[in-house]
């Protein structure tokens, strides 16, 4: 299996500095949790949204061939863990299609869940899903 595009992010302050691309982005970063917060920054949790929402968007788009518009909105949360300690991510993706029904927004969302890279790295975590929603949501 070939590689197809690679690329390399770095992060070597924390939750509060800066996360950067190799040659590219850098994203200033602040831990949402932390009291001086700067919410002006951005955080993990913003950045997992914004990378599900666009991957899994982009891929609706390939599926429907940019024939209807699509619009993929990605909530995550942040919770305790008491089993394992620490924190975890709950993500959900909501998923809607111009001039579809719920059920066939279902039959789009099982397929662009089946082939959105971010997704397949999702899939099967307990505290990840996925759901259709009306376009006038």
């Amino acid at each position: 299996m070939s590689t197809r595009y690679r690329t390399e992010a770095i992060n070597d302050d924390g939750g509060t500095g800066v996360s950067r691309v190799t040659g590219g982005l850098e994203v200033a970063v602040s831990n949402p949790l932390s009291p001086d917060a700067d919410l002006s920054r951005s955080n993990p949790e913003q950045l997992l949204a914004l990378a599900w929402a666009t991957c899994l968007d982009a891929t609706l788009q390939a599926i429907v061939k940019g024939a209807q518009r699509t619009r993929v909105r990605v909530e995550v949360e942040l919770h305790d863990s008491p089993e394992r300690g620490g924190y975890e991510f709950h993500v959900t993706a909501f998923v809607a299609a111009e001039g579809r029904t719920l059920g066939e927004t279902d039959e789009l969302v099982a397929a662009a869940h089946d082939r959105c890279p971010i997704s397949r790295l999702l899939q099967g975590a307990a505290t990840v899903g996925i759901r259709a929603e009306d376009w006038a949501s």
